[in-house]
């Protein structure tokens, strides 16, 4: 039976060879996306995963309040893992975590008899100072060495097996054992080597240095409240322990601890585990982070691409009923019953699934290559082949089965065998029905694709606005460079003169950060008005006499600040002003507001400019004379080939070079860290496009096959019109208003729709681009003018056909 079953499919797929490749390519379409996607999605849910009882993990991350300026900060003081383990109860583990201080590369060397010692160079995040709980938490696998007192002692070091292997190469792991390791110059001896970890971590550690050895360096270094060397404490808590109470015993220990000199509010709060990868706030240098509601939005958009392949297979399954009615009309009267034909069809849905997801399953190293912007570092082909996607692409062949082929079974197996044979002419039975399914799913498919060329054509919008607004400065043409930080003030103003002798620079300053950066950089200040004092948090920048004409920041009134080292003068923005109660930004000229623990009398009012980006609104914001390690050169304006852009850079590259032979030179112009600003919204507005342009194929395809079976079930119709004299512009007028009323009742549904998504998205800017009529018009009619040039294939060959082949017989 199964074979009798599997032939007939074969025959009935190959019989009616376009309807199955359409078929198979909008399923394919619609897997594919949804393999990758998932792939995604699975990859960054799946970090931190592994950790036995993750449950009980916890990050301890401070909270730092100055005057309602919020900060969140992943590390604590150096101090607090002691003072944790000696007084606070209910923990099973305490994890302290410590990185190098200084630079972000570590020098390695290690030594060989008879020759010189080899040189390597690896990233802070992976050599870290830890207890033997690290290894104990993160649940490693011992290779060689003595876990119990591996790290107990100072000057160890626990290595991961690739460290081990780069290291010493082909020595055997037992032999790596007490070799000696250079650490920026600090000696330290290998104790144990683990395996690699196999799982998604945001733990970077490849080389554990035990936590004594800093001890053994500084004895004061561990308890000390004031510095924060890059520290991370994890705690695991003590089973049937509550949060709540381990969290207040750290507030009693910050407050207990808290240095005389802080002049901030600074609170200790427990982050779970299982959500650090998500968690921008605390997000540190060496770390990435996921969106979830970003994850959550592509799950959505591969189930809207899957249930449109669905809806193809459904739509043309039906429409093609009538030419399988005689089959089903045989098979019942020869015994056959209605499950066993529901089951042939399903089975007929299954191998066609089947087929398809193999030809997705082909494709996703393709899509893997040209999204390879969006696609997470560490995700790769080989994870398709892990067992739980594995898993996941056999029920994804189930549910495709069941969602495209349980309807057209039902309609098919429901046909009585002797109406069907009797006459063909007969078979109205449900017509009506499946007919007016077949549109409403047509136009579910529409309101898919208009929803997606709305939202994409009004992100592409809002996205061009805030990358070419007037941010109230000058972007073009300049870049900055920084200094390492022990730089002098005279030698910074030896390079500015040799850095302005370059042709193609036209002015060099020095100074503070550029005025609009993604990150903040922000005083107190205060103000007294008579008895009546204001509070206000500024943003601040400080520069030479050049920086303000650099970037042609406008001074409104008054004169810019004395040339000085330190900040003795303020010009301060429109913002600043009025968020003090001036109603006129000009009458606080001469006025004085208190900066750190000095009176500085306000010179100048400045326009005000963008300091962040435009989710921001523009903040009060104060500008003073100083010196600082960042260089902002501003290049001649005109140079179409970029040649002498590229001289100019080439040169400065190498006067900085000169002076600082073993740094890198790192450049950057402000107008691309501007428009880093909106990677995020960049990156989904190419992820919308992506989505756009396969549903819009999905649903042509559908459409096409739809044109096709309607020209063929009234191509008898069209030869009597055409007999009567209707010409061929009448004949496609008639053929395509039933699929142009379907779109556009597709787009009056999608236009609420999407307005309303959008509204929603564009509440997280403070400035945006106003809703504009012409991008809903432009998306209907582009998906109407799509629709029509993809019908219009089939629709004139049927009005052109001679109508003498159409009624020749009966």
């Amino acid at each position: 039976m199964i074979k009798n079953y599997f032939i007939a499919t074969l025959r009935n797929l190959w019989r009616y060879k376009f309807f199955s490749f359409v078929n198979v390519s909008g399923l394919a379409v619609g897997i594919s996306a949804s393999l990758v996607i998932f792939m995604i999605v699975s990859y960054e849910f799946g970090f931190d995963t592994f950790q036995p009882d993750r449950d009980r993990i916890y990050r301890v991350v401070t909270n730092n309040n100055m005057n309602g300026m919020q900060g969140y900060h992943p590390t604590v003081p150096d101090a607090l893992a002691n003072a944790v383990s000696r007084e606070v109860s209910g923990l099973e583990q305490v994890v302290p975590i410590l990185q190098f201080p200084i630079g972000t590369v570590v020098d390695i060397q290690i030594e060989q008899e008879g020759s010189k010692a080899l040189s390597f160079k690896r990233e802070r995040a992976s050599v870290l100072f830890t207890t033997t709980d690290y290894l104990h938490m993160q649940d490693y696998q011992w290779l060689a060495g003595k876990i119990s007192s591996s790290l107990q002692e100072p000057y160890k070091v626990v290595l991961t097996k690739s460290s081990a292997l780069r290291y010493f190469a082909k020595t055997p792991l037992q032999d790596i054992i007490g070799r000696k390791i250079l650490y920026n110059g600090l000696s330290i001896t290998v104790a144990g080597i683990v395996a690699d970890i196999a799982h998604s971590t945001d733990f970077k550690g490849q080389e554990f240095i035990s936590l004594p050895t800093i001890e053994a360096v500084d004895q004061a270094a561990l308890n000390s409240w004031a510095l924060w060397n890059s520290s991370s404490l994890y705690i695991k808590l003590a089973p049937h322990v509550h949060t709540e109470n381990i969290h207040k015993q750290l507030q009693a220990l910050f407050a207990k601890h808290k240095p005389a000199t802080n002049t901030y509010s600074e609170t200790p709060s427990l982050q779970l585990l299982a959500d650090i990868h998500f968690d921008e706030r605390y997000q540190g240098v060496d770390n990435r982070t996921a969106h979830k509601p970003t994850l959550y939005g592509l799950l959505a958009i591969a189930l809207f691409l899957l249930l449109l392949g669905c809806i193809n297979y459904i739509n043309l399954t039906t429409a093609q009923a009538t030419k399988r009615a005689k089959e089903v009309g045989i098979r019942k009267a020869i015994g056959s019953s209605k499950r066993l034909l529901m089951v042939q069809f399903l089975g007929e849905t299954f191998l066609l699934a089947t087929f398809a997801t193999l030809l997705s399953v082909f494709f996703v190293p393709i899509l893997l290559k040209i999204f390879a912007l969006f696609i997470p570092n560490g995700l790769n082909i080989a994870f398709l082949w892990k067992p739980s996607m594995l898993l996941f692409i056999l029920l994804l062949v189930i549910l495709v089965s069941l969602l495209s082929g349980f309807y057209p079974a039902f309609v098919l197996s429901r046909y009585k065998p002797i109406q069907v044979l009797k006459s063909q002419s007969v078979l109205t039975f449900g017509q009506s029905r499946q007919t007016f399914i077949r549109k409403t799913l047509t136009v579910s498919q529409f309101v898919c694709a208009q929803f997606f060329v709305i939202a994409t054509l009004m992100m592409s919008k809002q996205i061009h606005y805030m990358l070419h607004a007037d941010m109230g400065f000058q972007k073009n043409a300049i870049f900055t460079f920084s200094l390492p930080r022990d730089t002098t003030n005279t030698f910074r103003v030896q390079l500015q003169q040799r850095l302005q002798s370059i042709p193609g620079i036209k002015m060099v300053s020095n100074g503070f950060f550029a005025p609009a950066m993604e990150s903040t950089a922000v005083t107190m200040l205060r103000y007294s008005a008579g008895r009546e004092e204001h509070k206000i948090n500024a943003h601040i920048r400080f520069g030479d006499a050049n920086f303000l004409n650099l970037y042609q920041i406008k001074l409104l009134a008054g004169r810019h600040v004395l040339p000085k080292d330190s900040i003795t003068e303020l010009i301060a923005n429109e913002s600043f002003a009025r968020a003090i109660g001036f109603e006129t930004p000009e009458k606080l000229l001469g006025n004085t507001v208190v900066y750190g623990d000095r009176e500085v009398p306000i010179v100048g009012i400045m326009q005000d400019f963008h300091t962040q980006n435009f989710r921001a609104t523009i903040s009060p914001m104060v500008f003073g004379s100083g010196l600082d390690n960042t260089f902002h050169i501003q290049l001649q304006a005109h140079d179409p080939g970029g040649k002498v852009w590229q001289k100019a850079i080439s040169q400065a590259a190498s006067i900085y070079k000169e002076n600082y032979p073993e740094e890198d030179f790192h450049y950057q112009f402000i107008d691309e860290s501007i428009t880093q600003f909106y990677q995020k919204e960049q990156v989904t507005a190419m992820l919308l496009r992506w989505a756009t342009a396969l549903a819009i194929l999905i649903s042509c395809l559908g459409l096409l096959g739809l044109a096709i079976h309607s020209s063929h079930m009234r191509i008898k119709e069209i030869g009597i019109r055409k007999v009567l004299g209707a010409s061929i512009m009448q004949i496609v007028a008639l053929l395509s208003s039933d699929f142009v009323r379907l779109i556009f009742i597709a787009f009056m549904i999608a236009s609420p729709l999407a307005w309303w998504a959008t509204y929603e998205w564009l509440k997280g800017f403070a400035y945006k681009t106003p809703f504009s009529w012409w991008i809903f018009l432009a998306g209907g009619i582009g998906i109407l003018l799509i629709a029509l040039l993809v019908i219009s294939t089939q629709v004139v060959k049927t009005a052109m056909a001679n109508p003498v082949d159409s009624l020749r017989d009966e």
